[in-house]
């Protein structure tokens, strides 16, 4: 719960023209149930590995398995929380800036087990130039970090 980065977003939500949109700066594990909403974009925290410098002389101290295995933990509970408080019919948003299937596609994989959810293909027409990752769930999008982009990972989730 980062009220700086709460800042952040509502300017740019309001530089974009977003007259719908409320920032919560409170962590969303303890949402009470009483939330439900129509679109949700969770932008889990994660190690960031799409968009870490292999040049750093930290990065071992900084990208470490103690670091995955807490993000990991924090994604699962996050994006179940999303899908429950998520109304029937309606569609989110899953993206992390990992590259790494065990942030990605694990977690959503174990998410979505036993819900009504389900992965809705992204489009990916006009694209074609942006460096992709395979991926092991189809329909999901996996940037390769590159000197244009930035590693990251999305998917779509339709409630059913």
């Amino acid at each position: 719960m980062n009220t700086v980065r709460a800042q952040r977003l509502k300017y740019n939500l309001e530089k974009q023209g977003v007259k719908c949109a409320y920032v919560m700066v409170q962590d969303a594990r303890n949402l009470d149930e009483f939330f439900s909403f129509d679109k949700i974009l969770l932008d889990a925290p994660c190690s960031g590995s799409g968009t870490i410098n292999i040049q750093d002389s930290n990065l071992e101290k900084i990208f470490t398995t103690k670091l995955i295995q807490k993000t990991t933990k924090a994604q699962l509970s996050l994006l179940r929380k999303a899908i429950n408080i998520l109304k029937t019919g309606k569609e989110m948003i899953y993206s992390t800036c990992s590259i790494l299937e065990k942030e990605n596609e694990e977690i959503l994989q174990k998410a979505l087990e036993g819900t009504k959810a389900k992965i809705i293909p992204i489009n990916l027409k006009n694209i074609e130039e942006i460096p992709l990752l395979p991926v092991k769930l189809p329909g999901t999008i996996c940037i390769a970090p590159s000197e244009l982009y930035e590693g990251f990972f999305i998917a779509k989730i339709r409630k059913e």
